[in-house]
């Protein structure tokens, strides 16, 4: 295999928020027009999967995210119609809580707006999630799951690499 051809999937983090029977998600703008997501975004370089769920909830919902828990590592795979795009996506989820929605804070560009559902709501509008991983964190969240945070570990590298060489 020549090194220009490894497989290369695409990192991100979501958060699964709860609040009683209810998860927060957002509606967001696709390719594939309107979908329903968790808050959910790309891993950046140089910063760690809890900062970079903190950072993408609060972009989405306005709305500041503690993460208590990691649910799990999560991959699904997606061709984009529109482009003829084929993505593997790995996603990183964890749960935790959130404030009320700070005002005056806009949301992300794309995000329409934030919405709470049940998981029952949810799962009866599978055509319109961004992701089959959406509804799979909500009930892996639902039935419990609960893994501790310092599962998921980023080394201070991620911040000020070392020159090798």
């Amino acid at each position: 295999m020549v090194a220009t051809d490894r497989f290369r999937p695409s990192v991100t983090v979501a958060a699964v928020i709860a609040r009683e029977d209810h998860y927060l998600l957002v509606e967001e703008e696709t390719p594939e027009g309107l979908r329903l997501n968790n808050p959910a975004g790309h891993l950046e370089q140089g910063e760690g999967p809890i900062e970079a769920v903190v950072r993408e909830a609060l972009e989405e919902t306005a709305r500041a995210f503690v993460p208590e828990h990691f649910l799990g590592v999560y991959l699904a795979r997606f061709v984009r119609p529109a482009r003829l795009e084929d993505v593997t996506y790995v996603r990183l989820a964890f749960s935790g809580y959130v404030g009320e929605e700070i005002a005056g804070r806009v949301l992300d560009r794309g995000i329409r707006r934030t919405l709470w559902m049940t998981e029952t709501e949810l799962a009866a509008c599978e055509d319109r999630h961004r992701s089959p991983l959406v509804l799979q964190c909500v009930r892996d969240h639902a039935t419990g799951r609960r893994l501790p945070l310092d599962a998921v570990f980023a080394h201070a590298s991620l911040q000020s690499p070392p020159r090798k060489g």
